[in-house]
């Protein structure tokens, strides 16, 4: 029965990326510095955490729909488990954004993220196109 992890993991994730947003919030603010935080808050560092917010919850979203989708529509079984794996990977991209900003990795994982989520999103569309309902 696919989606039940798509659910689980989109609610967990969304409660980690709020907590984030919350931290951000702080940061802007009320931190001390938050002049600086404030200056620089469109660019680099500071534009890329929010980019990290906000696709974090977004792919968070689109898990729990996917999820909630899957557990509904007469989707093949094929279908249903690559769609609902790649939905998952697709929140790689915001946890490669923040490891970019926290570890100056390379955005490798970002762009697996992003294209696992792309196409997972194509696959289902596909998918419920092809329906018979």
């Amino acid at each position: 029965m696919q989606g039940k992890k798509n659910i689980v993991a989109g609610f967990l994730f969304l409660t980690g990326f709020m907590v984030y947003g919350f931290i951000l919030i702080y940061l802007r603010d009320f931190a001390p510095g938050k002049e600086a935080w404030i200056a620089d808050y469109a660019v680099g560092k500071h534009f890329e955490s929010r980019l990290a917010h906000v696709h974090g919850n977004l792919f968070a979203l689109l898990n729990i729909v996917v999820g909630y989708l899957l557990l509904r529509l007469p989707i093949d079984p094929g279908s249903a488990k690559a769609i609902s794996w790649l939905s998952l990977a697709g929140m790689l991209m915001p946890l490669g954004i923040l490891s970019e900003v926290a570890f100056g990795l390379p955005p490798a994982l970002v762009l697996v993220g992003g294209i696992s989520m792309v196409v997972s999103m194509g696959w289902f569309g596909w998918a419920a196109l092809r329906l018979k309902l």
